[in-house]
């Protein structure tokens, strides 16, 4: 492989996975009554159980995007090293991180006009994101030249599926998602959204049921009327927010129906998961359409 893949902390990789691909990863960051910390350091586990326990907790919590000089500082590092580049990034419709890392890349073409320089808006979040980039490093190691690699996820982007619930409104409500009042009305009520991303990268809510094992049923009936054969050979990833035993029910479905060997779950990032809060939970697959 003679190029280097780039992606940023809302990929929600698991460590094994980044480490095993060589995969340069931007941190967005998030702040904790005022104090700072990076969504990823290379070779530090965040303890992600802690940070959930501080959103029950009631802790207040922003998000911003990756520091731009540290952006420049780890491609500039690559590229000085002889590395053509491409940057599969998180979605322009929930985050600033694209906009800015892009026009990044484009002055660094200026100044690295020997090099190959390619940025791909996925549209998605999370392991939806974190799919394409694990597909895409697949591709890389198994000797695919950059821009095939590049063309795959422009062409499969719209064919990855992004389906969520979550345990309370509230959440959604504190990041601008519903209404106060109907975030109210649905936690009272015990109603959990089904959602999933849309062509624009947006989170869009498709339709409500009462109960949270209905909504995880729900996901996988979307994953049944909709997933792209084989479908027991697909890799499909899992994220959650603080709810390990949910993923490990959806998996367990999706191995019942399919047989599928390679499905993997790793928590929400803080940053995502401060916007959607404990018991979010993501199924992510490649389907004929999104």
């Amino acid at each position: 492989m003679d190029f280097s893949i780039v992606s940023d902390s809302s990929c929600n990789l698991l460590e094994e996975t980044i480490d095993e691909f060589d995969i340069t990863i931007l941190p967005l960051t998030f702040m904790v009554d005022g104090e700072q910390y990076a969504s990823y350091v290379k070779g530090r586990k965040t303890d992600l159980k802690q940070f959930y326990d501080m959103i029950r907790d009631g802790k207040t919590i922003t998000t911003s995007l990756p520091n731009i000089q540290d952006s420049e500082r780890s491609i500039t590092e690559l590229l000085d090293k002889g590395r053509d580049v491409l940057y599969i990034g998180f979605s322009s419709g929930l985050s600033g991180t694209y906009e800015a890392t892009s026009a990044l890349l484009e002055e660094l073409k200026k100044r690295y006009p020997e090099r190959k320089i390619y940025h791909v808006d996925t549209f998605g979040a999370s392991l939806g994101e974190g799919l394409l980039v694990y597909k895409a490093a697949c591709m890389a190691r198994d000797g695919a030249s950059i821009e095939e690699t590049y063309q795959w996820v422009l062409d499969n982007r719209f064919h990855l599926a992004h389906w969520f619930t979550v345990d309370k409104l509230e959440y959604l409500w504190r990041g601008g998602r519903v209404s106060r009042s109907s975030a109210w009305a649905g936690d009272v009520l015990n109603i959990k959204p089904v959602m999933h991303m849309d062509d624009a990268g947006h989170l869009i809510p498709v339709y409500k049921v009462r109960g949270r094992k209905k909504s995880i049923l729900g996901m996988f009936e979307h994953m049944v009327d909709s997933a792209i054969e084989p479908i027991g050979e697909q890799t499909v990833f899992i994220t959650h927010g603080d709810c390990e035993d949910d993923a490990k029910f959806l998996a367990d479905k999706i191995r019942q129906k399919w047989g599928n060997k390679d499905i993997r779950w790793n928590y929400v990032d803080p940053v995502i998961g401060a916007h959607c809060g404990p018991g979010t939970l993501a199924l992510f697959f490649l389907a004929q359409q999104r």
